[in-house]
């Protein structure tokens, strides 16, 4: 007879026992396969995938080298040396290897922690592959490398503004390298992979992706390597002769707007800006430094009397030095060209009578409303003056025009602009502005751009720059080419190359201390042209020191001249028949 197993306590306990345990099997599965499953899918993936981050490589920067290009930004691949005390074993050799091969790329303290208890001690970075080859050869035990890279600038200081550079962080400031940081640096690529215990990879699955990297977008520059290069030099050759502590210029092509030169001395080492002794230097003085550009702006003023029919080179006007405009009295600086004579005296002389006279017969014949408002759509409308220009760098600032509707706007203010005071400009504002007032009436937005390197080392132009026809009639544009030109011979041209059409202003501006004018500091500036049958080129010149009197004749203009004869040769210009 079979026992009765329900009727023994003891059996019933365990059963129950079992049932338990079973019980906790289940809900600890549950727990850990339905509640827990998304934490140890995202374990055993940290564990079995390895995800391997792949650095996309900058993109480079070109500048024109006549018909060639010529790399002025690279990469370039060096080392970060380090040194694992657990397992060195000669530390006098490797101290010497060290101090022998990369002794120059050293950290600072690195001996004082070769004792360590750690596996990882930098000793030296910017190690290059020759440095780190030779460290090899010597066979030191606990001695390893890491590569990375580091922006090289082979030219050094050239165009350093314009360039700007990379901080430590990999990220572009200032320049070109500061607003197309994200197009030069690319995006990294992934290499994901399943592995074994011993990093083997696995069968090919969903969680292998190789996405290779997107390196970044090598740029072509519209500036000429020659140009920039010869610009420099007659910069601070001109400030050596004249005692200027400062000085900018700007080449521009009238024709396209392209920026060929553009420079600010003082200047600094973009692959070396650590050692910058005053930061002030890696600001672009051409488009961030506005100011009073002083006479050069009289162009200006006569090209809106001749645009609006209000005058002609010709028309004359009674100058006697002086005008009063409400509780001012305006004088020349240069006296005695007094009585009858024309508009284009007048802008030979740098009278500021004759432009005061054009601004008042722009209204009815005083600085009223009319006059005021027919300024202020020229120079800012129409020139753009006293905005951003939109030029593709980092830092550029809009200075300032007063527009008529403000208090300050007042007549005696609209005097004062009429021959280049009481405004506050850049210098690429108003060499855009003339350029458009040279070539037949386009004004071109300025461009630094040229384009990208594409794989097959084909320059992919980019858009061209925004252009507004019209802003002045084309013979409007006809005559100011030649009163720019008289202008320059009645007193500039000795110097110039012959059978040229080369024209231009020159402007002596106060600056302003402490609120007030300072008689003892001014500005030189000179603006011009040059070209065979239109124009082919746009300079503009500016220097300046503290407590110096710079003068656009004697100061500026040499500068000018140094550059346009310079020109005329390297593009090539054939003589007007």
């Amino acid at each position: 007879m079979l026992r009765d197993f329900s009727s023994n306590p003891r059996i019933r306990l365990l059963a129950i026992a079992v049932l338990v345990l079973m019980a906790i099997f289940v809900m600890r599965l549950f727990y850990l396969q339905v509640i827990r499953h998304e934490y140890y899918v995202a374990r055993a993936s940290g564990e079995q995938v390895k995800r391997l981050t792949i650095p996309a490589q900058r993109g480079e920067i070109y500048m024109k080298d006549g018909d060639q290009l010529a790399k002025v930004v690279m990469n370039q691949t060096v080392f970060t040396m380090f040194v694992d005390p657990s397992i060195m074993d000669d530390k006098q050799g490797v101290l010497a290897a060290i101090n022998q091969i990369a002794g120059g790329n050293t950290v600072k303290g690195f001996k004082d922690r070769l004792d360590d208890d750690t596996q990882y001690v930098r000793v030296a970075t910017g190690v290059t592959r020759r440095q780190a080859e030779l460290v090899k050869e010597r066979g030191l035990k606990g001695v390893g490398f890491q590569a990375e890279t580091k922006r090289i600038y082979p030219e050094r200081t050239l165009a350093a503004q314009t360039l700007g550079f990379v901080n430590a962080d990999g990220i572009g400031q200032y320049g070109v390298e500061g607003k197309f940081d994200t197009e030069l640096k690319g995006k990294a690529g992934l290499l994901q992979s399943v592995t074994d215990v011993a990093n083997v990879p696995l069968t090919i699955g969903e969680n292998h992706i190789n996405i290779p990297p997107q390196h970044g977008r090598d740029i072509v520059l519209t500036l000429d390597r020659n140009i920039q290069a010869y610009t420099e030099q007659a910069l601070a050759a001109g400030m050596k002769r004249s005692g200027a502590t400062n000085a900018s210029a700007i080449v521009m092509d009238p024709q396209t707007g392209k920026v060929m030169a553009m420079a600010s001395l003082p200047t600094y080492d973009p692959g070396d800006y650590l050692k910058i002794p005053n930061f002030s230097v890696v600001n672009n003085g051409v488009i961030s430094s506005p100011y009073e550009p002083g006479s050069v702006m009289k162009t200006f003023t006569a090209a809106m009397g001749v645009d609006t029919g209000t005058i002609t080179p010709q028309s004359t006007f009674v100058n006697t030095d002086f005008v009063r405009v409400d509780d001012r009295v305006i004088s020349n600086l240069t006296k005695g060209q007094t009585g009858t004579i024309t508009f284009q005296h007048a802008l030979n002389w740098s009278l500021n009578t004759g432009m005061v006279e054009i601004a008042q017969r722009l209204g009815n014949d005083s600085l009223d409303r009319k006059a005021r408002d027919t300024m202020y759509r020229y120079l800012h409308d129409k020139f753009r003056l006293g905005q951003k220009t939109g030029i593709e760098l980092v830092g550029e600032v809009p200075g300032r025009i007063i527009p008529p509707t403000d208090v300050e706007g007042n007549a005696v203010r609209y005097s004062n602009m009429s021959f280049g005071q009481g405004m506050d400009l850049t210098m690429v504002q108003v060499a855009a502005g003339f350029s458009a007032m040279m070539n037949g009436g386009t004004y071109h937005v300025p461009t630094v751009i040229e384009g990208s390197l594409n794989g097959e080392d084909e320059i992919t132009p980019a858009e061209p720059s925004a252009s507004r026809r019209g802003v002045i009639k084309a013979s409007t544009s006809k005559t100011m080419r030649e009163m720019a030109v008289t202008a320059r011979e009645a007193f500039y041209a000795s110097n110039d190359r012959k059978g040229y059409q080369i024209g231009g202003k020159t402007g002596t501006s106060q600056t302003i201390v402490n609120g007030s004018y300072d008689n003892g500091q001014t500005i030189g500036t000179y603006l011009g042209f040059g070209g065979d049958d239109k124009p082919r080129y746009v300079i503009m010149v500016q220097v300046s020191g503290q407590g110096v009197n710079l003068g656009g004749g004697d100061d500026a203009l040499p500068i000018f001249t140094d550059i346009s004869n310079w020109m005329i040769d390297y593009l090539t210009l054939q003589p007007r028949g």
